[in-house]
């Protein structure tokens, strides 16, 4: 039997020239580098790609622990992944009869909550992988659903109807009704959990005050339809990404200025397909991230507003994109009806 052919000695990979984070190729005076970056997650892979949605995907979140993540979307199912190993999707739940719009989790993860076109918001528990509870009061379809980060377990949601409705889980029923004249496509709470956020087709961001039970100011910049909103770390401000082609800071203390967006920033594009992209905060708040319908992945540095990652990959339009929340992994969730989740430095 022939002896195996040794080795070439100090042999390169495949002729493929190694690639930066930005998928730009690196060379040094007509030289190959053949070093590949170290790694900075546990993630199996630095890339790993999640098939199983058989319609394009709303929104994602990985849990708070991060040991898992869930996708939903026009197939009016929720998946659920696991974050290591080979990502395998080890549920599928199922209840709404209507596009799945938007899902959060409560801080401690027991809960989730989903926003629907079939008019409901649901309540699931994590543990059981069963549907607990269903919000019923919008009158058409909801396209967005807020959690309170502590207290009581108070809900928002946000629908085509013109109302953002508040929900208290331990209760029966809609606890309050603010009535907007046009779409609400996204809302929050603040840190606080006293007042609710608000966007929609009329471009304003509006504050609405619990305890008053009405409008306590509003903030005027975006010059179309705001589809995705996330309040800070610390809940000091705002992101906002809209159909103008931007994403905003805002500054949401009490005694801010009369002027309150600090920031504008670019990159991300609103196309043809009008979805309600969202925008997200990393953990520490230095990094921020938003969906666009140009099919690439966008994180900035929220200091400098520079583009830190322009990640392709995707086959459609980026709809949400999450940070992990303990390590530098993101996910991404299109309607290429595809998951990544990718390691950043």
């Amino acid at each position: 039997m022939e002896a195996k052919r040794k080795a070439m000695q100090g042999a390169l990979v495949p002729a493929k020239r190694p690639r930066n984070e930005l998928g730009i190729y690196s060379e040094n005076n007509g030289a190959v580098i053949a070093a590949s970056p170290g790694r900075t997650s546990n993630l199996q892979a630095p890339i790993m790609l999640l098939t199983g949605h058989e319609g394009e995907i709303y929104s994602a979140k990985f849990s708070p622990d991060g040991t898992y993540l869930v996708s939903g979307g026009y197939d009016r199912l929720l998946h659920l992944w696991n974050t290591y190993g080979d990502c395998e999707n080890f549920a599928v739940l199922k209840g709404h009869t209507g596009a799945i719009m938007e899902l959060q989790f409560s801080t401690d993860g027991t809960t989730l909550y989903t926003a629907s076109t079939d008019k409901t918001v649901g309540m699931w528990d994590m543990h059981s992988g069963e549907r607990i509870k269903r919000f019923k009061g919008h009158g058409t379809f909801v396209n967005s659903v807020g959690v309170a980060r502590r207290g009581p377990q108070l809900v928002c949601s946000a629908s085509d109807d013109g109302t953002i409705r508040l929900w208290d889980s331990r209760k029966r029923g809609c606890q309050q009704t603010f009535q907007n004249v046009y779409q609400v496509t996204s809302v929050t709470f603040n840190d606080t959990a006293e007042q609710i956020i608000s966007g929609g087709i009329d471009n304003f961001i509006k504050v609405w005050d619990l305890r008053k039970n009405s409008l306590l100011y509003k903030m005027q910049g975006h010059v179309d339809t705001v589809t995705g909103m996330a309040v800070s770390p610390d809940g000091s401000y705002l992101l906002s990404t809209a159909m103008d082609n931007t994403v905003r800071i805002w500054d949401i203390r009490p005694f801010a200025p009369q002027e309150r967006c600090v920031k504008i920033i670019q990159g991300n594009q609103h196309t043809f397909e009008k979805n309600l992209l969202k925008c997200t905060w990393s953990p520490d708040g230095s990094k921020i991230t938003a969906g666009s319908g140009d099919r690439f992945v966008y994180i900035w540095d929220t200091t400098t507003r520079r583009i830190l990652y322009k990640l392709p990959g995707h086959a459609g339009s980026v709809n949400e994109v999450s940070f992990h929340p303990k390590e530098p992994i993101v996910l991404s969730c299109s309607s290429d009806k595809q998951i990544f989740l990718g390691e950043i430095e």
